[in-house]
């Protein structure tokens, strides 16, 4: 009788990778009591909030942007009356008629001025500001929740990619993943995985999704790459769908220095592909996910002569899931006139990006204020709660 340890290794199989895509990189889980689940998404590259929510209202925009962010003139979705949603992410406009799609203009972490993109991630991730003492810089935020969590299941907790997720790392134990070469099967050898591993659910499913994905992988060159996202997406729903309460992943090919339509483009069908494949594996479990997509920085106001932007300060960040309130922006906006604009080049930030996932965190897993503001994001001042959740 053919054992799984004979298949294994009489036809020599590879371990497959979604995260090895040069534009998608670590996916982190974690197990958490209750039934509420929480996605963070890592936008590396610094997506453009002044273009994914367009604030086609401000009548400083034109003259800053004459070819770019044009609002609904242009094809974007007028949202209300001030706001216009990137023609890119048209495919999540339904959630935001549903109540579950919303923005936050004008965040950012702490970080200022340098605008380097490893440093700008490591601050986002780590959830620490400045003006900390090292020994407090050290791990992510999630990895710190965790450790709040007395009843988290910690050897459930694990990373799927070739490397760890700063804001997943930490002393909260976590096992990993990492999809990291190629998998290739004739279709014969397919149906011999499938009949092997049919009666074990858990490797049943994780060998299918395998394959998916390193389906997907192999047509994302004529696709775009568009569905190794998806595939991403459906492997956290499936994993939230079970013991686990938190995962995070990042996507990457945010920065648009040129041609930024195109850039961006590619980028936010990326992350459409994402949500939407979420919210579809959920199921029913959607009602209780709250995602939050968040970025390094933004960039600058005014467009270049490349048709595309610099790096900036303020940025926006997107939430989706049926635990939101959404259908709306939250947040103040500063303006874009000349004496609004932060080093009178970028958006001025009204907020610190950490208050909402603070905020976020403490709806959905009752985490006290104090350790959010002392120990998950040292040094934070929440401020007034924003109210984002149903």
């Amino acid at each position: 009788m053919l054992s799984r340890r004979l298949f294994l290794k009489s036809t020599a199989l590879i371990g497959c990778s979604a995260a090895a895509h040069p534009l998608l990189s670590t996916v982190s889980f974690a197990s958490a009591p209750g039934e509420n689940r929480l996605v963070v998404i890592i936008l590396r590259g610094a997506m453009d909030g002044l273009d994914v929510l367009q604030p086609y209202g401000d009548p400083a925009l034109r003259g800053l942007r004459p070819g770019l962010s044009t609002g609904p003139a242009d094809g974007a979705t007028d949202l209300d009356g001030f706001y216009a949603l990137h023609p890119g992410l048209g495919a999540l406009y339904p959630l935001w008629q549903a109540g579950q799609l919303g923005f936050v203009p004008a965040v950012s972490t702490p970080y200022r001025d340098k605008r380097s993109h490893f440093d700008g991630q490591d601050l986002l991730e780590s959830g620490t500001g400045h003006d900390l003492p090292v020994r407090m810089q050290q791990g992510g935020w999630l990895n710190r929740l965790l450790q709040d969590m007395p009843d988290a299941v910690s050897q459930t907790a694990y990373s799927v990619g070739v490397e760890d997720m700063l804001i997943l790392a930490g002393q909260a134990q976590a096992r990993s993943w990492a999809p990291d070469a190629q998998l290739r099967m004739s279709p014969q050898a397919q149906m011999l995985l499938d009949h092997v591993y049919h009666d074990d659910p858990l490797f049943r499913d994780a060998a299918s999704l395998a394959g998916e994905i390193a389906a997907e992988r192999m047509d994302g060159g004529r696709r775009g790459g568009g569905a190794t996202a998806g595939a991403l997406g459906r492997f956290a729903a499936s994993r939230l769908n079970e013991a686990t309460r938190i995962a995070s992943f990042s996507i990457g090919g945010w920065d648009s220095h040129a041609n930024q339509p195109q850039v961006i483009g590619r980028a936010l069908q990326r992350l459409s592909d994402a949500i939407l494949a979420l919210r579809e594996g959920l199921g029913g479990n959607w009602d209780r996910t709250t995602v939050l997509a968040m970025t390094e920085f933004g960039r600058t106001a005014r467009q270049n002569g490349s048709g595309g932007t610099d790096h900036g300060t303020g940025g926006a960040m997107l939430m989706a899931g049926g635990a939101i309130r959404g259908g709306r922006v939250i947040g103040d906006w500063p303006g874009l006139g000349e004496g609004d604009l932060y080093a009178g080049r970028d958006l001025m930030p009204t907020r610190d990006v950490r208050a909402y996932a603070a905020w976020a965190m403490r709806g959905l897993f009752g985490t006290e204020r104090n350790a959010l503001e002392q120990s998950i994001f040292p040094g934070l001042d929440m401020g007034d709660d924003p109210g984002m959740l149903a």
